[in-house]
Formats: C-alpha cells, sequence, structure tokens
C-alpha cells in the first residue's frame, strides 16, 4: 500500500538535471517547495520552463531525484496520485478554438476527476470568478483576444484547488488591471499551497514572491529572498544629469535623469535599488565570472 501524499511539502528536487542531446539544460539543481509563492527569474533559454515541466511531471529528469508530496512522479501509480494535486499553466497553452470558455474549463474539470456534475459546475464557476471570465463563459475562445486566452489558461490550472500551482509567464499579454487581479488571486492561493511563478517581470515577483530562484544557463545562481536580492543592488544605483559611460545600465527616466546601476562615481546622488537592480548586477557579475 502506496503511503500518504506529504502535503507540507510540495516538492522536494536534488541534483536535477536534463538534456537535449548534447545541450545540458539544467546542471544539478537543488530545490524546495512549500506554501508560499516562489518566483522563478532568468534569462531566455535558462531552464526555467523545462524546470516546470519536471515539475509538471511532463518531463523526467535525466539525473537526479524528484519527490512530490512524498511521492516518486517515475512511477505510474505515484505520478497519477501526485498530478491529482497539481494545477500547470504552460507557457503556451493549447486550447480547442470551437470550445467555449465553459465548455473547455468543464473539459479540464472532467480530466481532473471532478465527476460529480453539480460539484463541477461550481467549481468552473468559482474558477471563471477568480480569473474574471464570467461574463465570457459562453464565448468561442478563437473570439478571445490574446490576454484573456491566457486568463482562461490561468483558471484551468486553479481547477480543483490544487496543493502545487505551476505558472509559466502568467502575466504575459495582461494589462495592468488583468495583472493585479492575477496578483490577488496568486498570493490568496500561495497562502495556502505551494505557488510558482517563473516570469520576465520583476515587479510581479517582487509585489507577491516569498522565495526568488534565479536560474543562469541551467544552474541555480540565487536562491532567497526578494529583500536579499534586491539587496545586491545597495549603493550601486544612482540618478545623474548626464549618462556614464562606464554604467553597466543606464537609462533616461520620466524626469529627464539618467538612472544608472553600477559601480558610482565620487559623490553620486544614490538612490534606493529595486529587486530588478538586483537582478541585472546578479546576471551581469554571472556573465563577466563566466
Amino acid at each position: 500500500m502506496s503511503a500518504p501524499l506529504d502535503l507540507r511539502l510540495a516538492a522536494f528536487g536534488e541534483g536535477l538535471t536534463k538534456r537535449y542531446r548534447s545541450r545540458v539544460v539544467l546542471d544539478g539543481v537543488d530545490i524546495e517547495l512549500g506554501t508560499g509563492v516562489t518566483g522563478l527569474l532568468g534569462p531566455n533559454g535558462a531552464g526555467k520552463t523545462t524546470l516546470l515541466r519536471i515539475l509538471a511531471t511532463v518531463l523526467t529528469p535525466d539525473q537526479g531525484q524528484l519527490h512530490l508530496f512524498g511521492r516518486d512522479p517515475s512511477r505510474v501509480d505515484d505520478r497519477h496520485e501526485v498530478r491529482r494535486h497539481l494545477g500547470y499553466q504552460p507557457q503556451e497553452p493549447g486550447f480547442f478554438q470551437g470550445f467555449t470558455v465553459r465548455a473547455f474549463l468543464d473539459y479540464v474539470a472532467i480530466l481532473k476527476e471532478l465527476v460529480d456534475g453539480d460539484l463541477r459546475r461550481g467549481e468552473v464557476r468559482r474558477v471563471l470568478g477568480l480569473v474574471g471570465l464570467e461574463d465570457r463563459a459562453d464565448d468561442k475562445i478563437r473570439k478571445l483576444s490574446g490576454g484573456m486566452r491566457r486568463r482562461v489558461a490561468v483558471a484551468q490550472a486553479l481547477l480543483g484547488d490544487p496543493r502545487l500551482v505551476l505558472f509559466d509567464e502568467p502575466t504575459a499579454g495582461l494589462d495592468p488591471e488583468e495583472r493585479l487581479r492575477f496578483r490577488a488571486v496568486a498570493s490568496e492561493v500561495g497562502s495556502r499551497h505551494a505557488v510558482v511563478l517563473s516570469t520576465h517581470q520583476t515587479d510581479d515577483v517582487a509585489a507577491l514572491c516569498d522565495q526568488v530562484v534565479v536560474l543562469l544557463e541551467g544552474r541555480v545562481a540565487f536562491r532567497g529572498s526578494p529583500a536579499e536580492l534586491t539587496a545586491r543592488a545597495e549603493g550601486r544605483v544612482w540618478t545623474a544629469e548626464q549618462s556614464a559611460e562606464d554604467a553597466l545600465v543606464t537609462w533616461r527616466d520620466g524626469t529627464g535623469r539618467h538612472r544608472q546601476l553600477g559601480t558610482p562615481p565620487r559623490g553620486a546622488e544614490l538612490v534606493p535599488p529595486t529587486l530588478e537592480d538586483g537582478y541585472l548586477l546578479l546576471l551581469h557579475r554571472a556573465r563577466r565570472a563566466s
């Protein structure tokens, strides 16, 4: 008889490695996920989507050990049991274009074994309300905007109140109001369950996440709190009337002054760093070291 699921620790992975032919996409990644929201940052090609697909049991690592809720997803019975507690929104979700939003969510709910009709319809209504699509429930998916389709993808990931929810670029294409709605939903789910948010939006990570993991070339370059990542740029951000030639990054802000990241000159007007500043500085140092 299988051991019961350990719902306190959603995921624990050691040495997770994945190769595509000769290319190493993940290289010995360790990860631990409990209740809360974890932000997954990294440039394109860093391995973020591959890691999410492994956590979603879509891919199997070539090396390393992964346990989800205390179970080994490489075993068929364990994998089936784990998937009952998973929600996954892929970066490029697939839809049946001729389905209405309601019909598509109902179909996914059946796949998630929500077989009782009344309970299933109630759950579909719940997730429609979470993403603000109640008034578009009977529209065909092919008629929706890109942002609305993204919201449908988020809704299907939330069906059944899963204990581990994986979001891959969930706010891409969303307008500011829709992004704020997503933050509210993700923070509420993260107060009870484990949520992983893979994104390029550093302001979403700063607003939502308890933990940040930065992947660079398939390896973990940073693991800690948003405040700790932000603190890496303390004393390294300043503004001036002119851009400095040796600044790592510089741009002209809305006030007409140049905001700059790097080694400030003597007497520079320092400003508080953001999480994005800490992330950019980490990228630069890692690339310089390699």
